[in-house]
């Protein structure tokens, strides 16, 4: 890893109660779709570090030119601060780190079961994959309260009309919408979507609950415990 200075160049709502923040790509940073990175506002030497940094998944794929970073908003002291620092702002980048990144044999398939803004590693694996055009079958089941709540859903149904190796699946607690399942996720689901659970590579990302309660439905429906990769989001 190292420690890059870069702007922030915008930022933009994309689901109610979610923010994306796009920054510059420094030269020389080399990525894996569905690694993460931090991000270190302007402090000084009595600035907690939880008020200063916080790390990210990429939201844009390796081979984007920005580097992509969104966040549910809640009242904690980075996210109050880097809602309001101006665009154009000089930060730091510390990148990348993590391995949760897409397999290498395309014969074996990927699942992605996601929650709220546990979708961010899994959207930069699918474009990754489809710009690739590599032959993995890929699933995203998406789990949100709501399509207010959802973020990148319009992209992520457009990604599944380019790549026909791509089953995009929506899932809303609270909400009828065509083409979508409603309800929660649960082992119905999972056996509709999934047709081979125990060959399937699962992919889960999220709060550390909803990841936990996933990892055990996947074991109930006869998912192989060493084919569940995990990635738990803190502070939601």
């Amino acid at each position: 890893m190292a420690t890059y200075d870069v702007k922030l160049l915008s930022k933009r709502e994309v689901a109610e109660g979610t923010m994306e923040f796009t920054l510059e790509r420094p030269a020389g940073l080399e990525i894996r779709a569905g690694q993460f990175f931090d991000i270190v506002l302007p402090h000084d030497e009595n600035t907690p570090k939880s008020a200063s940094t916080h790390g990210f998944s990429f939201v844009n794929a390796a081979y984007e030119n920005h580097l992509v970073a969104a966040t549910r908003m809640r009242n904690s002291p980075f996210k109050n601060t880097i809602r309001e620092t101006p665009d154009n702002t000089m930060v730091q980048v510390i990148a990348p780190f993590g391995d949760f990144t897409l397999h290498k044999n395309v014969a074996v398939p990927a699942v992605f079961i996601t929650g709220g803004i546990g979708i961010t590693p899994a959207f930069s694996m699918i474009k990754q994959a489809t710009h690739d055009k590599t032959k993995h079958q890929l699933t995203l089941i998406y789990a949100n309260d709501t399509p207010a709540r959802a973020a990148y859903t319009d992209e992520l149904a457009a990604l599944a009309k380019e790549n026909p190796n791509f089953h995009f699946v929506p899932v809303y607690a609270q909400a009828d919408v065509q083409g979508a399942e409603k309800g929660r996720v649960n082992a119905e689901i999972v056996r509709k979507y999934v047709k081979d659970i125990p060959a399937a590579k699962f992919y889960l990302c999220g709060p550390e609950g909803m990841v936990k309660a996933m990892r055990s439905l996947l074991m109930e429906v006869g998912a192989d415990e060493d084919n569940i990769r995990t990635e738990e989001f803190e502070g939601y």
